[in-house]
């Protein structure tokens, strides 16, 4: 497999289209920069829906990618290795925030286990049957899987999009529900962008005391020698330094692209993914919104070398795909907002032909008076 090949595959969304939505925005009752970025989200929508006005986001869904990372046995997260499970859990019993905001947006949830490391039958098999492996290798010290299972993985997430795509899904909040992947992401992100360790180590969305941030800062500096022999690849790179789950969201990534189905990003998860992506096919991140500023260091260095500008900025760091989620309802508003602002009523054509008759009824009195001054002298 070649990721390389999506760059041919991938197009940016449609110009001309938005340049016909920014003229119709115009032509709205409510000022032009009134609406703030608003009026971007909606422009942005209409060119990747090819659709002016924009249409309503009706079917969004919420897509969280599942797995365990064996670098999480060092102690770098604040959650147990291979707890991750309890994750998914919380999110099936309705008790997570996220599970709590997509209840409350109604929007359905979609879990797909790529490399939990528990039992199955701990799961619905609805959520379990996808599952390439068992947890994914500790990147510090050994690849996180094959490179077999990574081209698996990349094709799981490609199929996941076209699923979404064909029964459709109008938009995607993507997710992450794992446990040590944000060293993962960190490591990835910090190959990518050719910086230390210490600049994209954060504390994760459980949080971690010092001493566990300098053994996570360690474990991506180790991870990181192992990575940058396999830049030039990015199925290696993700095999070598990812994961199972890591890599099955970038291949959802690029194929939603491909489909033309735009994508909210959450936190450095999918944001090391997304930047994968780029490197593959440097159209893609155009069908991309960064929902929210997670705090990760890393997250906002892939941002940055992306150029996308987070939606939200309100302190989240749970994760699981509920800052992306809290951005959902601003990007249906700019759309509602879009589609059914009226447009200003045209000048009437009478009134033109009035104005012009009175232009020429004031030309003809002031020549008249000018004759008559003439005729006096």
């Amino acid at each position: 497999m070649n990721l390389d090949d999506f760059s041919d595959l991938i197009q940016r969304p449609d110009g001309g289209v938005r340049r016909d939505a920014e003229e119709r925005r115009e032509r709205l009752t409510v000022p032009p920069g009134a609406l703030g970025r608003l009026d971007e989200l909606g422009e942005w929508l209409s060119a990747a829906q090819q659709s002016v006005p924009v249409r309503a986001v009706e079917q969004p869904r919420l897509v969280l990618f599942a797995g365990d990372h064996g670098v999480a046995e060092l102690g770098v997260s604040g959650r147990p290795a291979g707890s991750a499970y309890e994750l998914v859990r919380a999110v099936l019993d309705g008790s997570s925030p996220v599970a709590v905001l997509a209840r409350r947006f109604s929007v359905p949830t979609r879990i797909v286990d790529v490399s939990l490391d528990c039992d199955p039958e701990l799961l619905p098999e609805s959520v379990v049957r996808h599952r390439v492996r068992r947890g994914s290798g500790r990147i510090d010290v050994e690849d996180a899987m094959t490179a077999e299972e990574a081209e698996q993985a990349i094709r799981l997430g490609m199929a996941i999009a076209d699923e979404e795509a064909d029964s459709g899904t109008d938009l995607v909040v993507l997710g992450d529900l794992s446990v040590g992947g944000t060293t993962a992401a960190a490591t990835l992100v910090a190959a990518l962008c050719g910086t230390d360790a210490s600049v994209v180590t954060g504390r994760g969305g459980a949080g971690i005391d010092d001493l566990a941030w300098m053994r996570k800062c360690a474990a991506i500096r180790d991870a990181l020698r192992r990575a940058r022999p396999v830049l030039g690849d990015q199925v290696e790179l993700l095999a070598t330094s990812g994961g199972a789950d890591l890599a099955a969201m970038t291949g959802f990534l690029l194929q939603s692209a491909v489909r033309r189905m735009p994508v909210v990003l959450d936190g450095v998860v999918s944001a090391a993914c997304a930047l994968v992506a780029q490197r593959a096919a440097f159209r893609a991140p155009d069908w991309w919104l960064a929902g929210q500023v997670s705090g990760e260091p890393a997250q906002s260095k892939a941002l940055d070398r992306m150029a996308l500008t987070p939606l939200l900025d309100h302190g989240v760091t749970v994760g699981e795909g509920s800052g992306a989620l809290l951005a959902l309802p601003l990007v249906q508003a700019a759309a509602a907002l879009a589609a059914e602002l009226p447009e200003r009523e045209p000048e009437k054509a009478e009134d033109a032909d009035e104005d012009e008759d009175e232009v020429a009824e004031d030309a003809e009195t002031s020549e008249s008076e000018d004759a008559a001054a003439v005729d006096r002298a």
